[in-house]
């Protein structure tokens, strides 16, 4: 199934200076973001960031206070202008909870957007069965949702989502109302699915492992603003700020002092900085990946393990240097008591630091 799509260059969705505001509270700051063809962006923050008004606003559910929104490169949205509704733009939609009616069986499901269009029995159905077929699902078109797997009712609403073949796919959460282990071995599902089928998504999610799963690249929200936005690796890898990195996890975030060619943390922990800073208040961002252990008599420093945790394919210490009060997680091949006294080898050329914000 192929869509009539402008040309490549022009983005499946282009947002400039999109804002929005309720009661005089911002929720959208300036949001600028484009979307090309067959690419999937995930959209990943805590709750209240702004990530769903920005998908209500792409879906025509919510008006813009500020700035425009364009789909394919037409036009839909711009504050003060005219609002194109959402059963104008063509979009397909996923919901948390598939929003699968349980009275019709999955071939009505899956045939109800045609329907709503005025298409015919005989074309809608065969375009159903068009859709039902590209997620593996047209041998149980006569089922109903109810007698289906939560991974089966996933690949019914998705098929719904593009029997109108739309230019662009919205998710809303999908998967957030499923337990841990069901829902990454869904997000890779659905991640090949998307792939294999070419689709433009614009995927809203609070889990950082179903984004970089699912998604091409990653915006993080925070307060209304999207604070960067890369690929996974590059987001894990090379951190724009010391928010972005806290807020994924990267590895443990040191306050200090940069003088020179070193950094001096607060608690009184020392190291050569990474790189060039200017001088004065400074972040030091030391990911796991940084730190290998090794003997205590061969380590650049020496720690103290307070935790072991087995993770099935690694061990996860939890280490303290003592006097010095940083703590730090680092991946072993091999466990450790609590207690015990571990050297680490510090891979400088991980390190990050920022200066502190004014």
């Amino acid at each position: 199934m192929k869509c009539d799509s402008p040309p490549p260059q022009t983005p499946a969705l282009e947002a400039r200076a999109i804002g929005r505001s309720f009661d005089g509270t911002t929720v959208l700051d300036g949001i600028d973001l484009d979307l090309g063809h067959g690419e999937v962006i995930a959209l990943l923050g805590p709750s209240g960031c702004g990530k769903t008004t920005l998908l209500r606003i792409a879906a025509g559910l919510m008006a813009p206070s500020a700035g425009r929104l364009a789909l394919g490169g037409r036009s839909v949205a711009r504050s003060g202008g005219r609002v194109l509704p959402p059963e104008a733009r063509g979009l397909g939609m996923v919901f948390q909870d598939y929003a699968l009616w349980p009275h019709l069986s999955v071939i009505d499901n899956v045939a109800f957007p045609l329907r709503m269009r005025g298409v015919g029995r005989a074309p809608r159905r065969a375009g159903a069965m068009r859709a039902l077929a590209q997620v593996g699902l047209d041998a149980l078109s006569d089922r109903y949702p109810g007698t289906l797997s939560g991974g089966q009712q996933q690949r019914v609403a998705l098929a719904r989502a593009i029997v109108a073949e739309p230019p662009l796919v919205l998710f809303d959460e999908p998967l957030s109302n499923l337990d841990r282990e069901l829902r990454e071995s869904l997000a890779v599902e659905l991640a090949e699915l998307l792939r294999e089928l070419g689709l433009s998504a614009l995927y809203v999610t609070h889990d950082q492992a179903e984004a970089f799963t699912v998604a091409d690249r990653v915006a993080i929200m925070q307060g209304g603003r999207i604070i960067q936005i890369d690929t996974p690796e590059a987001l894990f890898s090379a951190p724009a700020s010391v928010e972005v990195a806290r807020f994924l996890n990267v590895g443990a975030i040191l306050d200090g002092i940069a003088t020179g060619a070193r950094f001096r943390s607060a608690c009184g922990f020392e190291v050569a900085a990474p790189s060039p800073a200017p001088d004065g208040p400074a972040h030091l961002l030391v990911p796991r990946a940084a730190l290998r252990p090794v003997e205590a008599k061969n380590g650049q420093l020496r720690a103290r393990v307070t935790r072991c945790q087995f993770q099935g394919d690694r061990y996860l210490l939890r280490l303290s240097l003592g006097d010095a009060g940083a703590e730090f997680v680092c991946p072993s091949d091999q466990p450790a008591r609590a207690g015990a006294e571990v050297g680490l080898e510090m891979l400088h050329d991980r390190l990050r630091l920022f200066p502190a914000a004014a």
